[in-house]
């Protein structure tokens, strides 16, 4: 388990602590980072002047979500204009560490909260829908790489391994992140529920009113909070490009038409709604709740998924954390020394 080193607690008692937790759902600015953060900034500020101590950002605010974005792709098919459109969203990436990395941790230690940001980081020309993690002292955490891109995000994104599925032990509880459809893999939930998750964030695009169900089950599932955040976008909110391939709410297609609806909800662990779908939310882009954690207790009672309501002797599951890389280099003294080691074997 990822953890938090030199945390002090909240309460003596922090199965009985008060968390006030914010989602935002509001839209990036595309095509330009600078100003997306800016956005954030504002966001953070005001959430931390209502007495927040966690702010959860959607899916791949930092960068985008590119719902609609063709990409020029069909099978095989080669796109100029679709080399040219990926070339752009590359640019409005972010390097994990980086500037704008760095820019987060200042605006999360300046508002004094703990931050959860959905972005899309780049390595090299590859990217990743990610989530990053930040404390209230301004120090950036890690990260969480989006296991499985669904449908054609495969096209744009990356795989991440489970070298990036941590839960981060800090002062305000257990920290830790599934992103959008990843929330529908049993055995990943297993995973961040065996490492003992409390505050179950989701950054999603996924607005539909099923999805609230899903968060409900999960929440009630891993006896833990679970605080999922979707943007609220309109068509104005996008870049110009007449074959985008939106889903609209509404029949209209003019730049007021909804293209994602929000939805950004908040479970706790007895399966209560704290937030409720909030949905076609054109003004207020955050909301609040507070959180109280000794519901986990209370809801471990009488179910604890990896604890008294499991069976190892019949399930385990094993999980490898090892990061996977396309090429490794072996140095020639680290080969020299491993020659003498097995010789003198």
């Amino acid at each position: 388990m990822s953890t938090l080193k030199n945390a002090t607690q909240v309460n003596a008692d922090s199965s009985s602590s008060m968390v006030r937790a914010t989602i935002v759902q509001a839209s990036t600015v595309y095509n330009d980072t600078p100003k997306t953060i800016e956005k954030a900034e504002k966001l953070i500020a005001e959430a931390a002047s209502n007495g927040s101590d966690l702010v959860v950002f959607p899916e791949g605010f930092i960068g985008g979500y590119p719902r609609g974005f063709r990409f020029g792709l069909a099978v095989g098919i080669f796109n100029e204009d679709g080399r040219d459109e990926f070339r752009k969203y590359h640019a409005s990436a972010i390097h994990v560490p980086g500037p704008e990395v760095d820019k987060l941790a200042e605006l999360a230690r300046k508002n004094n909260v703990y931050l959860v940001m959905g972005a899309i980081e780049k390595e090299g020309y590859t990217l990743y829908c990610t989530a990053l993690f930040f404390s209230s002292e301004g120090r950036f955490l890690g990260k969480h790489r989006k296991v499985m891109p669904t449908t054609t995000e495969r096209c744009i994104w990356g795989f991440g391994d489970g070298s990036t599925i941590p839960v981060y032990d800090t002062p305000i509880g257990k920290l830790g992140a599934a992103i959008c459809w990843e929330n529908r893999m049993p055995l990943y939930r297993t995973a961040l529920y065996g490492k003992g998750v409390e505050l179950y964030c989701a950054p999603t695009a996924d607005g539909s009113k099923e999805w609230q169900s899903s968060m409900m089950h999960i929440a009630m599932e891993g006896g833990c909070f679970v605080l999922s955040a979707c943007q609220f976008c309109l068509r104005k909110d996008f870049p110009e490009r007449v074959d985008h391939l939106f889903t609209d709410w509404y029949d209209d297609q003019h730049d007021e038409a909804i293209v994602s609806q929000g939805g950004s909800v908040i479970i706790s662990p007895l399966g209560k709604a704290l937030l409720n779908r909030n949905f076609l939310c054109l003004i207020i882009s955050i909301t609040s709740s507070y959180l109280d954690l000794g519901d986990i207790a209370r809801a471990k009672l009488y179910f604890d998924v990896v604890g008294h309501y499991s069976k190892p002797d019949v399930f385990n599951l094993t999980v490898n954390e090892h990061p996977k890389k396309p090429v490794t280099f072996v140095s020639k003294a680290v080969k020299a020394e491993d020659d003498s080691e097995s010789k003198e074997k």
